[in-house]
């Protein structure tokens, strides 16, 4: 890429932040993944009006947009970090603790809580909407290559983990589409499982890491 091309497309980036709920958009995005319907009702949008700000931050290169692995008409809008990683984030957030949600509760949720364990000194748990019997192996030796222990550990119900006033983040789409889910934030990490493989889990490790990493600093205890 030459530098002309480098300083056109920096150019169209500031230009799609320009406009105030594109901002807040990208504010939102910051945080986690949305669908264009969960984005319509935060903002109070008409779907044509957020549609032409979606593309224009899609055409900017600020956001992608991925099938959900639940429902196939779904789809969810994810910020481009690597776009933004000089932008400061703007949205405070205060939180008693955080809790981590997956279907299973075997691999995602419990390796985002052993990570948020090492990142922060807010109180976290996971939970699942339909608990696995076990953690999944390859969630085990992915926590153990990463220097974190996963021992000891077992999936959990939802529902008798969550407390008023808990920081909620799904991890699985199919548990973030479950209508008794409660989520404040959505992370969309494709399932390691459906795969099993050690690259499938590092993957999801390394997603589920740089998020965390965005989100750590931005916490602080309520």
């Amino acid at each position: 890429m030459n530098s002309e091309r480098s300083i056109e497309e920096w150019a169209a980036r500031h230009a799609a932040l320009a406009e105030p709920v594109r901002l807040r958009i990208v504010d939102l995005l910051s945080l986690g993944d949305w669908s264009p319907s969960e984005l319509q009702t935060r903002l109070q949008l008409p779907s044509n009006l957020l549609a032409h700000h979606l593309n224009t931050l899609e055409r900017a290169g600020l956001i992608t947009r991925d099938r959900s692995e639940a429902d196939k008409r779904r789809s969810y809008v994810r910020l481009d970090r690597s776009a933004l990683s000089d932008l400061g984030a703007t949205q405070p957030i205060e939180a008693h603790r955080v809790v981590f949600v997956c279907t299973g509760n075997s691999a995602r949720s419990q390796l985002a809580a052993a990570l948020w364990s090492r990142a922060s000194s807010i109180p976290v748990a996971s939970g699942g909407t339909h608990p696995a019997d076990r953690i999944e192996p390859g969630a085990v030796e992915t926590a153990k290559r990463h220097g974190l222990s996963l021992r000891g550990k077992h999936p959990q119900q939802l529902a008798d983990v969550l407390m008023a006033g808990d920081f909620v983040v799904t991890v699985c789409d199919n548990a973030h589409e479950e209508p008794d889910t409660a989520a404040t934030l959505h992370w969309s990490i494709p399932d390691p499982v459906r795969l099993g493989t050690e690259a499938a889990f590092e993957s999801a490790f390394e997603q589920i890491a740089a998020r965390i990493t965005d989100l750590a600093p931005r916490v602080a205890a309520a």
